[in-house]
């Protein structure tokens, strides 16, 4: 009978630091937004996002072996944090009313139970090779990006957001198929947005809201494109009236 050695170091590996520090961030930026600190918790958010895509670079660059598959799971959860509680919260306490208080709460909860249900099923899927250049559903990060770049643009109103935000957690549970970015120029261009999006407050606030609304451009088309285009195909295939 084998012994296993349940020392946490023969867990983590560097690649779980940087999921961690996704975690972290989105911890912060709950606590931000249950402080009222609305641009700081979308800024934190976004900051996420960027070391939720760094973890996988890290793992294939030092080649790491996770046959226990621990890397995929503190992602998984770390990502529940960051892209399914803290988009929750941020929008409940961005959308604080007397008139919605129900509907804003009914929302944020469909947020979280969406990511739930995303990542649960991305991990059961995650290892099929039809599946390693595409992702099936809209990705998790995409909440927090739609979301934080929307608010911090300047745009935001209640109303819209939640709309969009319904539709967002709908498309994370969908079978609609969205393409990975792997192109080094795209991904050039998301970090740069997100960093300019990220400045203090005090570098020039109103510059801020350039790189928010190309970055809150770019998600929509990202959101919408894909099923716009399963649509059209349905359409297109669909039986012919003679």
């Amino acid at each position: 009978m084998s012994i296993i050695n349940y020392s946490m170091r023969d867990f983590v590996s560097l690649p779980d630091f940087v999921s961690l520090a996704n975690a972290s961030f989105g911890f912060l930026a709950i606590i931000m937004a249950l402080n009222g600190e609305l641009v700081i918790s979308a800024q934190f958010m976004l900051l996420a996002v960027i070391f939720d895509s760094l973890d996988g670079w890290v793992a294939r660059k030092i080649n790491r072996d996770d046959k226990l598959g621990f890397g995929k799971n503190i992602d998984s959860l770390c990502d529940v944090i960051s892209f399914g509680v803290a988009p929750g919260i941020f929008l409940y306490s961005a959308t604080l009313s007397p008139d919605i208080r129900y509907i804003n709460i009914l929302v944020s909860l469909l947020i979280v139970l969406c990511g739930i249900l995303r990542l649960s099923r991305f991990n059961v899927i995650s290892d099929i090779g039809t599946y390693q250049d595409k992702f099936v559903g809209l990705p998790i990060p995409a909440t927090a990006v739609v979301l934080s770049s929307f608010y911090l643009s300047g745009l935001f109103t209640w109303g819209i957001g939640l709309f969009i935000m319904v539709v967002v957690s709908l498309l994370m549970i969908s079978t609609i198929e969205y393409p990975k970015f792997k192109g080094a120029k795209t991904s050039g261009i998301i970090l740069i947005l997100i960093l300019g999006v990220c400045l203090p407050q005090n570098l020039q606030i109103t510059m801020m809201n350039i790189p928010a609304v190309l970055l809150f451009i770019f998600s929509i088309i990202y959101v919408i494109i894909m099923p716009l285009m399963a649509l059209f195909k349905n359409l297109k295939s669909g039986p012919h009236v003679r």
